[in-house]
């Protein structure tokens, strides 16, 4: 069947065709899907991999610049997908019309195929967004727990049904080991989804502990919805799975805090205040996602302190400038929890900062009967010690100037110049309220110290704080 014997023979007509059929993309995929029947054949004769070759050096080309014909189904589901939702979310921006056109077609490889080609399109160069973004197309083809917000309208687009629970087990085991392991080429949204996905198929420990490790090296991206995963578990104690947010703190905070200095906090705190803000963002970033996300399982009453706690202190306090956060959260916990003792909501409450409470979230706290009589004083005296402070700093600004005023020459105000005055009286206004909030302090220490422990005899405090409506204040 060679030349040897004539021209034109069966081998080099055979050579010609699938030349022919290597120059376009359509009939390349129509050939390896048919390799699939008699794929021990095609393997000897190496027709598989010089399909996956060539579709692989397309892949990575614009179809554009060759005028290679793509697939009608193909470009008829882009037109689509440009007016929907991809995964429930926007398209990904940093992911081209001329980077995205191969998916849909590949999709419909069986996996050993598709798996082989993915790894010699990324050996090509292609960029590792793209890859992972093909991986998760593929997997909610496959996957209909993928597909909660699924927006595919085209029916070549539908997950298959017939799969069962262990071949999409198996299934997802193999396209997390391919998806790229660099931080951000899959979104964390795309991540969490694949964990919650893992859990429910019962997906093998790696290949949750995997999932785990990316969400954690890029937890700074996601959004407090997609870390509310429920709870797997036999138990079920509680209604969101807090074990497996605490794992992935972990693994953030192993990456963010170094452990040669994560047992000196205050050493952590200067180092990265002197080094700028780039360390920081991410831990801020993540420690109000964490705030967040204790405010929402803090309304569930299976939810125990220890886990609570374990939490809350996980992050590092220097990574919350305010604590409002954290302080909503304990409120909604002692909301919820009304049973705790006076030493558990001592310790709870030990995981906020009161000086670094907001006006408005001070003003909450002074007035809220939840919280230990401790905490509301400490609040009072740091509220007073901030406008003491404030007072002081615009006394002194306020003497600069006047005295500025009087000794520079051509800037003397007259007596009776309308501004001094009000300036003069602004400065007796302000003293009269100072010399009343320390008179208030020194009336606050003389009657807790007359005060018993009893609960009847704490009850005074608020009329002796002086607490009024807004309104009236």
């Amino acid at each position: 069947m060679t030349e040897d014997y004539g021209e034109a023979n069966l081998v080099e007509q055979t050579e010609t065709f699938l030349n022919e059929i290597f120059s376009n993309w359509p009939d390349s995929i129509k050939a390896l899907e048919t390799c699939e029947e008699v794929q021990p054949f095609a393997e000897d004769l190496h027709i598989v991999s010089r399909c996956i070759d060539s579709l692989a050096m397309k892949a990575c080309s614009d179809p554009n610049l060759f005028n290679w014909p793509v697939a009608a189904r193909n470009c008829k589901q882009n037109q689509e997908d440009d007016h929907a939702l991809w995964n429930g979310i926007s398209r990904d921006t940093r992911l081209s019309q001329s980077d995205d056109w191969w998916f849909y077609d590949v999709s419909l490889l069986s996996l050993p195929f598709y798996k082989r080609l993915i790894i010699a399109i990324e050996a090509k160069g292609m960029k590792s967004e793209a890859v992972a973004a093909s991986l998760i197309y593929y997997l909610r083809r496959f996957l209909p727990l993928m597909n909660r917000q699924s927006s595919f309208t085209d029916t070549g687009h539908a997950t298959i049904p017939n799969t069962s629970e262990a071949d999409q087990r198996a299934l997802l085991e193999e396209i997390v080991e391919l998806i790229p392991n660099k931080r951000g080429v899959t979104s964390s949204k795309n991540l969490l989804r694949l964990l919650r996905t893992a859990m429910i198929l019962s997906a093998s420990p790696s290949c949750r502990e995997n999932l785990e490790r990316r969400v954690g090296a890029q937890l700074d991206q996601a959004a407090l919805v997609d870390l509310l995963i429920p709870n797997m578990g036999y138990s079920m104690e509680t209604l969101y799975d807090i074990d497996c947010i605490q794992r992935i703190l972990d693994h953030f905070m192993s990456i963010y805090q170094p452990a040669s200095v994560a047992a000196s906090p205050c050493i952590i705190e200067q180092g990265a205040l002197m080094a700028g803000a780039d360390a920081l963002t991410p831990m801020t970033m993540v420690a109000n996602l964490l705030d967040g996300y204790l405010a929402e399982v803090a309304s569930d009453t299976n939810m125990s302190l220890a886990k609570f706690l374990a939490l809350a202190i996980a992050i590092p306090d220097y990574a919350r400038p305010l604590d409002d956060g954290i302080y909503h959260a304990i409120d909604v916990y002692l909301k919820i929890h009304p049973w705790l003792t006076d030493s558990e909501r001592e310790q709870l409450c030990r995981l906020m900062n009161c000086q670094k409470l907001s006006l408005e979230a001070s003003t909450h706290a002074a007035q809220n009967e939840r919280l230990p009589l401790r905490v509301i004083v400490q609040v009072l005296f740091f509220e007073q010690l901030r406008l003491r402070t404030s007072i002081s700093g615009w006394f002194f600004v306020s003497d600069n100037l006047d005295n500025g005023h009087h000794h520079s020459g051509n800037v003397v105000l007259p007596n009776n110049d309308p501004c001094q005055r009000d300036t003069a009286e602004g400065n007796e206004n302000l003293r009269e309220r100072l010399l009343e909030l320390e008179k208030e302090c020194s009336s606050i220490r003389n009657e807790l110290q007359k005060l018993t422990k009893t609960k009847k005899s704490w009850s005074i405090l608020p009329k002796r704080f002086g607490f009024r409506k807004k309104s009236e204040s």
